[in-house]
């Protein structure tokens, strides 16, 4: 396709135009008097979430066309990457102009806008019906099939000789020390041996975004997301052990005292500490302004924790809990809640939590196995007087929300990884198995889905790696984090499903890896911000920004 740089970018701002458009509309109903109606908002979640969605596909256009102008800019914009991102880009221009699937069940449409025309014109657009009319080609899907099939992939490298060489590292380490073995692990529903945990803690996983001053890498979250993307590659359970790492690293980095940054941080940068995040309650899920488990200072200065948490990750194993809990049960809300460093020692199979005061029953799950889930229940477990996170009680939510931008973009590069996973799968067996005396990538359905797989991969990426230079410019990424781990979590599980499918009946069977994928994917649009809280995240901050221009 003639210059699709220039085209691409055309289609991009078209769809920008649109966008805006359903805006205004949105901007009508939840806000009009000129300030948000949350009220409404709530009732309108359909329109709300679905502009959020749109504004999400149009955010990946925009960074894919950017992404195409770098290649074309370096010379590596060759065949294999303009089909990937001519069919890409009018795949989601096309779900942009008819509709966006939020969810299986649950499609926005224009004309819950009642924005027809502006849309049938966006679609009849001389960029993006060129995109539209290749994406539908069956000879342009066929022609990346065959690529993919002899083993090509869109270029993947960043400009950056540093990042590069880590995307390398960590994808030989998670072929070689990861994936031959993850399915045994998965199926055992075995903790990942601390023998790898301590090979991934001396190639500095754990350290990444710490400062060299305390022993850490001292690297951005771009590396952070080509490290989890490679580790989730090879199992996500791999790519999310830093999660926790990550997590504790910059809630103590951003906010904790000198002593506690130079006690913490070189320890869990070096893999010597493993941290854990104990936010969420049973009866609270998303809405942490609820959260009920208190700690109370003792006549001697320490803190005694009570209450029940929930779907704690890692826990057992864990050396160092960041728990988010009520501090000043006086006040409601966030103003009562602080961040505790609460350190316990590391339990073993036969006493998984040896300490008194804190005792847990392990949450059987269908995949995201290898850490293991856990309902926590503290009853005075006791915490030093040091460990309340800054010495400030009444700040755990506002440290805990300076976190959400760099766990989203982490989650994101992690679906992108698992994505990646499901795509090695069903690729390998529709190049294997053979139907009617011909392999199965051989019929169009089944290339047709491969094709898809990676058109998706690419557009998420790009999102994703976006949102990462935002926060390594020190720039306000909220929205953009939201959006790509909302996007990346719906390709990974259609990636997975799809590949699943590929498979057959072999595909449902436990032997198979694809049903391991599948099993993972699916996790990726809750945790983090599930897919309806994030939506709604999205839309209510973008009617913010546009009511506060």
């Amino acid at each position: 396709m003639k210059d699709l740089p220039a085209l691409t970018r055309a289609a991009a701002d078209a769809a920008a135009d649109y966008t805006d458009r359903v805006h205004a509309k949105l901007a009508a109903v939840v806000a009009p008097d000129g300030k948000l109606d949350a009220a409404v908002a709530e009732r309108e979640q359909h329109l709300l979430h679905g502009f959020a969605w749109i504004a999400t596909l149009q955010a990946a256009l925009d960074a894919s066309a950017k992404w195409a102008q770098r290649m074309d800019d370096e010379g590596n914009l060759g065949e294999i990457e303009a089909l990937a991102l001519g069919i890409g880009f009018g795949e989601y221009c096309s779900q942009i102009a008819s509709g966006v699937a939020m969810s299986q069940n649950e499609v926005i449409r224009p004309s819950a806008f009642a924005l027809e025309p502006e849309a049938r014109a966006f679609a009849d657009g001389e960029a993006v019906s060129q995109l539209i009319a290749f994406a539908s080609s069956t000879t342009n899907r066929a022609a990346l099939a065959r690529r993919l099939a002899d083993g090509e992939r869109p270029f993947e490298g960043s400009g950056d000789e540093t990042l590069d060489m880590i995307r390398e590292q960590f994808r030989a380490f998670a072929s070689d020390r990861i994936a031959p073995h993850t399915h045994k692990w998965h199926l055992a529903d075995a903790l990942i041996p601390l023998a790898v945990v301590e090979e991934m803690a001396d190639l500095g996983v754990f350290g990444i975004c710490i400062a060299e001053e305390y022993g850490g890498l001292g690297l951005g979250k771009m590396a952070m997301c080509l490290v989890s993307e490679e580790l989730s590659r090879g199992w996500i359970c791999a790519g999310s052990l830093g999660t926790r790492s990550e997590i504790a690293g910059e809630l103590i980095g951003k906010n904790g005292t000198e002593a506690q940054k130079a006690y913490f941080l070189p320890r869990i940068a070096d893999g010597s500490i493993l941290p854990t995040a104990v936010f969420t309650e049973p009866d609270t899920g998303s809405d942490l302004a609820s959260v009920r488990t208190r700690a109370d200072r003792q006549e001697d200065g320490t803190w005694h924790i009570t209450g029940a948490k929930t779907w704690i990750t890692h826990a057992a194993r864990a050396d160092l809990m960041t728990v988010l809990c009520r501090t000043d049960p006086a006040v409601s809300g966030y103003g009562g809640l602080s961040m505790m460093l609460a350190e316990k020692t590391r339990g073993s199979e036969d006493a998984p939590f040896p300490d008194p005061g804190i005792d847990g029953s392990e949450i059987e799950v269908l995949g995201y196995r290898g850490m293991k889930e856990y309902a926590l229940g503290f009853d005075g477990f006791a915490v030093a007087e040091s460990g309340l996170l800054g010495g400030n009680e009444g700040q755990g939510f506002k440290q805990l929300m300076q976190t959400f931008e760099g766990a989203r973009i982490q989650t994101a590069a992690r679906a992108i990884g698992v994505g990646w996973n499901a795509f090695d799968l069903g690729v390998a067996y529709a190049l294997d198995r053979k139907q009617f005396a011909k392999p199965l990538i051989a019929f169009p359905r089944v290339a047709d889905k491969l094709v898809m797989m990676v058109c998706e991969l690419l557009m998420a990426r790009e999102l994703t790696y976006s949102a990462a230079r935002h926060k390594d410019r020190g720039e306000r990424c909220d929205i953009e984090a939201g959006m790509a781990k909302l996007l990346a979590a719906r390709v990974a599980w259609a990636n997975a499903d799809n590949a699943l499918q590929i498979h057959g009946g072999n595909g449902y069977a436990l032997e198979y890896e694809i049903s391991r994928v599948l099993c993972d994917a699916r996790i990726l649009n809750i945790f983090e911000g599930a897919g309806e809280i994030q939506a709604h995240v999205i839309g209510r901050g973008l009617i913010a920004n546009r009511l506060n221009r």
